[in-house]
């Protein structure tokens, strides 16, 4: 009898080893490539040298000589994340970080997107930086909404051109809704809402208002709003409305659920 090779019958390829890093948290697709690059990746004991590399079932994938787990399902979190935290995993300056201010019992985990040191407010986490991925890309249109308190006379008029994109400091930045809230004093409430954020966009488009940004509180990512969480608090979003509100979720990071 003839053997069918055909690609049908062809055992099925595991992932590249730098998706398979991204499913597994340790690092967005990207970084995990540059990981590979800096010799840090093992597969098997040898030291991975290129991004084609495939893993199967089985295979030990070590990072820096330390074993990674394989790609658990995917789960997210929404986190109050407070002023003073950096997101990031591993910071020059020595400051704290917000993963280190996760409880235990945490499993890896990456951010989507990032809140900087004095912003607060919503962050998602992931353990799968394929869909840390996805949730970032501004094809997705989905809104960033942040309540603003800023230092300054507040023109109304200027803060409704920012809907037609606004350029300071020779960068061009996307269309902004903002409006007034509430005013005391020299203080002011803003709510600001954009589609695609530079790093520290509204600080720096509220610069190019006059207005100092004193704080920054982001309240809502998308469909996921930050809601009543306390300041440190994280929730877990259910499997369910992960498959609701991201449409198109790959397969293979959705196939093991709980």
């Amino acid at each position: 009898m003839t053997q069918d090779n055909s690609p049908s019958n062809a055992p099925e390829r595991g992932d590249r080893i730098a998706k398979w890093l991204a499913r597994s948290g340790v690092a967005s697709r990207r970084d995990a490539e540059r990981m590979i690059a800096e010799g840090r990746i093992r597969l098997n004991s040898a030291v991975v040298t290129h991004p084609a590399t495939f893993v199967d079932t089985g295979d030990i994938v070590q990072v820096d000589n330390t074993v990674v787990s394989a790609p658990d399902r995917t789960r997210l979190w929404r986190y109050h994340k407070p002023d003073g935290l950096v997101t990031t995993h591993r910071d020059p300056e020595g400051r704290s970080t917000v993963f280190e201010s996760l409880p235990p019992g945490m499993p890896r985990v990456i951010s989507v997107g990032r809140l900087d040191l004095n912003s607060e407010g919503l962050l998602l986490l992931t353990n799968d930086g394929e869909l840390a991925r996805r949730l970032e890309l501004p094809s997705n249109g989905w809104i960033r909404r942040y309540r603003v308190r800023v230092f300054g006379v507040v023109d109304e008029r200027m803060l409704a051109s920012l809907a037609h994109g606004s350029e300071f400091e020779g960068v061009r930045y996307g269309p902004i809704e903002a409006h007034l809230d509430s005013v005391k004093g020299d203080n002011a409430w803003l709510t600001v809402s954009l589609r695609e954020g530079k790093n520290r966009e509204v600080r720096k488009v509220m610069r190019g208002l006059n207005l100092h940004v004193s704080r920054l509180i982001r309240t809502s990512y998308g469909p996921f709003q930050l809601g009543t969480l306390k300041r440190g608090e994280l929730e877990e979003v259910t499997g369910k409305v992960i498959r609701e509100q991201v449409p198109r979720l790959p397969s293979a990071t959705s196939q093991r659920r709980a």
